[in-house]
């Protein structure tokens, strides 16, 4: 009997797997992306120092550096590899779909990354210690380092969303993989949103300046630069939808309304901040600094970073890695077979290897015990399992519902594909009867 690639369970109660991959993420993009756009404004500072003979500035950038040390890389750092091996056990078979695709574009983003992080404590350390000419050459390579790392990074999480073209799945290119429809546009808008953040963070950093001259002046500008960052995600992030594949579509439809009125919300506050910056820059202290940091960073990045994960269901990576981990799709260029048809065929229970020997055939004294395992197996990527789940609850969907009920709706919904959004999960009578069995259970307990 065909076996299918599966790896163990890994489920997080109440919150769900998916989620903890998520909120990791988001802090380290938090501090990531203040590190392209910090690069490019330094040198931005930098050539401005040593073209005007400004001493001042290399004050501030030694200011601004430490603090990009701290939040980008020493916290980045440490939440990179997290959210890895988050998503490495949350979603296995989608890392390891990235990996066989860009195993090389990875080690070359490495070693851009590599170069970035010493070039940072270079740029940082030698601040008036090397000659200028030289420092503002150390600024332009660490500048054109972290561009690097952006892009090559970008057009790997790209394809999480999609290859953008059909000759990837016959071809298995890197390039057909890397250079998707998507990939341009998700990549201004993450520089964009990135400039916009090294604004955010200057008007931290100039906040605490002693000297009103430059003070104002600096407030100025970075209220300049975020503005500049600001026009720039939002009309990338148009262009962005433009280019998504029609199930993420059909999900941002549903989003639409709540993500429009969220975003009109964010753009006038957003742009009364820095124009308050740019005109008022006296206004701009450091509690106002810190908190309109926080506000950007929770109400701006999390939304968007949810509604990414988000719409890009049912699948994890490429459109041929279902959430669940089956392999939705045949991709003959990586010598992938789509398996719903082989768990259709022979069940879930006998293709995965690491289903125990004792819930193999199911009994009327382990039916319960099976049907948790194939709820977790199919569903918990996406839903929380528990009465009290947190995050896309699985078990209110069925409130009320009987087992025959809750069993109608797997096979003639789920099995057939039916909702965009979902993966198509189709198994034999008894596997789906387990399920029922336990979903009903579990909302009986209730009662």
């Amino acid at each position: 009997m065909e076996q299918i690639g599966m790896f163990p369970l890994f489920y997080f109660p109440e919150i769900g797997s998916a989620w903890i991959m998520g909120i990791t993420g988001t802090i380290h993009i938090l501090a990531s992306h203040t590190s392209v756009g910090a690069a490019l404004l330094f040198a931005f500072l930098a050539h401005k120092a040593y073209k005007e003979d400004r001493p001042e500035l290399y004050s501030y950038m030694k200011k601004y550096g430490m603090f990009l040390l701290i939040f980008s890389y020493v916290i980045g750092s440490i939440t990179g590899p997290g959210i890895w091996y988050t998503a490495t056990a949350a979603s296995p078979r989608g890392i390891s779909a990235l990996i066989h695709n860009f195993v090389w574009v990875w080690a070359t983003e490495w070693v851009f990354f590599l170069f970035e992080v010493i070039g940072v404590f270079a740029l940082v350390y030698f601040i008036e210690k090397i000659d200028r000419k030289t420092h503002l050459k150390l600024t332009y390579a660490f500048a054109l380092a972290s561009v690097g790392t952006l892009f090559l990074i970008i057009g790997i999480i790209s394809f999480m969303m999609w290859p953008g073209n059909d000759a990837f799945y016959q071809t298995g290119s890197v390039s057909d993989a890397f250079f998707g429809i998507n990939t341009f546009p998700h990549l201004f808008l993450r520089l964009g949103f990135m400039i916009m953040m090294s604004g955010v963070i200057g008007l931290i950093i100039t906040s605490a300046l002693k000297q009103l001259e430059l003070r104002l002046e600096l407030t100025k500008k970075m209220g300049v630069i975020s503005i500049i960052g600001g026009f720039l995600t939002l009309v990338s992030f148009m262009w962005y939808i433009t280019t998504l594949p029609e199930n993420a579509k059909t999900l941002l439809d549903i989003y639409l309304p709540q993500i429009i009125n969220t975003r009109i919300i964010l753009i006038v506050l957003f742009s009364i901040y820095f124009a308050v910056a740019i005109f008022k820059p006296n206004f701009i202290n450091k509690a106002v600094s810190i908190t309109m940091l926080f506000v950007i960073g929770i109400i701006g990045l999390w939304p968007g970073e949810k509604l990414r994960e988000s719409i890009r269901k049912p699948y994890v990576v490429g459109q041929y890695v279902y959430s669940n981990q089956v392999m939705g799709r045949d991709v003959p260029g990586k010598n992938i077979k789509n398996e719903v048809d082989i768990i259709a065929q022979h069940g879930l229970l006998n293709v995965n290897v690491w289903i125990p020997k004792r819930l193999k055939t199911i009994t009327p004294e382990n039916k319960l015990e099976v049907g948790e395992l194939l709820t977790k197996i199919a569903c918990s990527n996406c839903h929380s399992l528990e009465l009290n789940g947190k995050f896309r609850p699985l078990l209110p969907k069925f409130k009320g519902q009987d087992k025959e009920m809750i069993k109608a709706f797997m096979q003639y919904t789920l099995a057939e594909g039916a909702i965009a959004y979902m993966p198509k999960i189709n198994l034999p009578d008894k596997e789906f009867d387990a399920m029922a069995t336990w979903i009903e259970s579990q909302n009986n307990k209730e009662k």
